[in-house]
């Protein structure tokens, strides 16, 4: 399990490596790529219910 002194040890070094103005875009671009994920997985599932819903019919 991650402990608070590891996950302030890694906050640090990531503010050191990209910024403390680069943190909003990266937090923004990985909620992008999370939402797209999901979407894509969602599509998926409709399109295998889809071709489940054709085999029974």
């Amino acid at each position: 399990m991650i402990g608070t002194t590891e996950i302030l040890v890694v906050s640090g070094v990531v503010i050191l490596l990209f910024g403390a103005s680069a943190l909003p875009k990266f937090a923004r671009n990985i909620g992008k790529a999370r939402l797209e994920f999901e979407q894509g997985m969602q599509e998926a599932r409709n399109v295998k219910n889809k071709a489940e819903e054709a085999k029974t019919v």
